[in-house]
C-alpha cells in the first residue's frame, strides 16, 4: 500500500521545477508516490515533468488539457493519489533531504487528522522561518478550539495547504478538495472547513519546506482579475461559518479576517491594472454589504483607525452591478 502520495501542480515554472524534482529525489521513499500535476503549461515544463515521470521513482504525470488554476489541480491530484496520508508541495517550492519521512512518522506518532508544520520563506537569498500560529505543539487537539481568538492570527491565517499532513479519511469526508477554480486564496476556505469540521489535529515543529516568494509568475505578483477571486474565497467562507452551529462565536474572525484582507489588497492599489482597481473597489464594496451588518461593525470598531477609516469609506460606495469575482 502507497504511505504517502504527494501532489505537486505545476504551471509554467520551467526555472524552478528541476530544483523541486531534484528534492523530491531526496525525499523518495518505495512506499511514496509523486503525484505530478501540469496545469497545462506552455513552457518547457510538460518536457521536464515527462523526464520526471521516467526518473523519479514513484512519479505519476498528470496533464491537464485547459488551465484550471492550482485549487483545480491540486483536485485532479487528490483525486488520483492512493496514499494513506496525503500531503502538497507547488512547483516552485522545494525540501529538505528526509522531510517526508519525519513527517509521516509525526502524523503515526499523534495519530490524529491532520498536523501542521512551520516552513521557511525564501525571498531572494533572505530566508525566514514562519511559525504555526498555535503555541501548543505536538498535542493533539480539537481543530475547532485552534480558530479563535478574532484579533489574534490563528491557524486559519497560516493556510498552506503544504505545511501539514493530512490521513485519507479527510477525503472520505469530502474535506480535503478545493473550491474548483479559485486562481487565489484557494488555502483559505480549504482550511476553515478542516477546522470547523476535522476531528482532530496537531501542530510540530518540524522544518521542511522551502516557500519561494516574489517569483515573476506568481498570483501574488500579477496584478490582474485573477486576484480578485479572494472575494469569492472569502464569501464561501463567511457563508459557510453562518450555517455553523457556533456561528456566533466564529463569525466575528471569518468577517474580521475578510475585512483585512480587503484593506491590504486597497492599500497597494498600484500594483492592479486600472480596470482591475475599479473593479477591486465596487466588488469589495459590494461584500462589505454581504456581510452581516452587525458583526461587520464590530469588526471595523476593533480595527485600527487607518484600515477601519478605509473600509468605512469603501462601505459607503454605490454597488450597483457589482458581483462577486468571476
Amino acid at each position: 500500500m502507497v504511505k504517502l502520495s504527494v501532489i505537486v501542480p505545476f504551471y509554467n515554472v520551467q526555472q524552478y521545477a528541476p530544483d523541486t524534482l531534484k528534492s523530491l529525489r531526496a525525499n523518495v521513499r518505495e512506499d511514496f508516490e509523486f503525484i505530478l500535476v501540469d496545469d497545462c503549461s506552455s513552457d518547457e515544463t510538460p518536457e521536464i515533468l515527462a523526464r520526471a515521470e521516467r526518473e523519479l521513482p514513484g512519479a505519476v504525470h498528470v496533464r491537464h488539457e485547459k488551465n484550471g488554476g492550482l485549487a483545480t489541480a491540486r483536485n485532479t491530484g487528490i483525486d488520483a493519489a492512493r496514499g494513506e496520508y496525503l500531503t502538497f508541495l507547488d512547483g516552485d517550492d522545494w525540501l529538505a533531504p528526509g522531510y517526508y519521512e519525519q513527517l509521516v512518522t509525526a502524523i503515526e506518532d499523534l495519530g490524529c487528522d491532520f498536523v501542521r508544520t512551520d516552513h521557511v520563506q525564501c525571498t531572494a537569498r533572505a530566508r525566514t522561518i514562519h511559525r504555526v500560529p498555535h503555541g501548543r505543539r505536538g498535542v493533539v487537539m480539537n481543530p475547532r478550539d485552534a480558530i479563535l481568538p478574532s484579533d489574534r492570527s490563528t491557524s486559519v491565517d497560516y493556510a498552506y495547504a503544504w505545511a501539514g499532513i493530512y490521513h485519507r479519511r479527510l477525503v472520505d469526508r469530502g474535506l480535503l478538495h478545493f473550491t474548483h477554480g479559485l486562481r487565489t486564496a484557494e488555502d483559505r476556505p480549504w482550511i476553515w472547513k478542516l477546522h470547523r469540521e476535522a476531528e482532530s489535529f496537531a501542530a510540530v515543529s518540524l522544518l521542511g519546506v522551502f516557500y519561494r516568494r516574489g517569483v515573476a509568475s506568481s498570483l501574488t505578483q500579477i496584478g490582474d482579475v485573477r486576484q480578485l477571486d479572494f472575494i469569492r474565497a472569502f464569501d464561501q467562507v463567511v457563508a459557510e461559518t453562518a450555517e455553523d452551529p457556533d456561528a456566533s462565536k466564529l463569525l466575528p474572525k471569518a468577517v474580521r479576517t475578510y475585512c483585512a484582507i480587503i484593506s491590504h489588497h486597497l492599500g497597494s492599489m498600484e500594483r492592479f491594472e486600472p480596470p482591475v482597481a475599479r473593479k477591486l473597489k465596487s466588488m469589495s464594496a459590494a461584500a462589505l454589504q454581504r456581510m452581516p451588518q452587525d458583526v461587520l461593525d464590530e469588526a471595523l470598531d476593533s480595527m485600527d483607525i487607518e484600515r477601519a477609516t478605509r473600509l468605512r469609506r469603501l462601505r459607503r460606495r454605490p454597488t450597483a452591478g457589482a458581483g462577486v469575482a468571476a
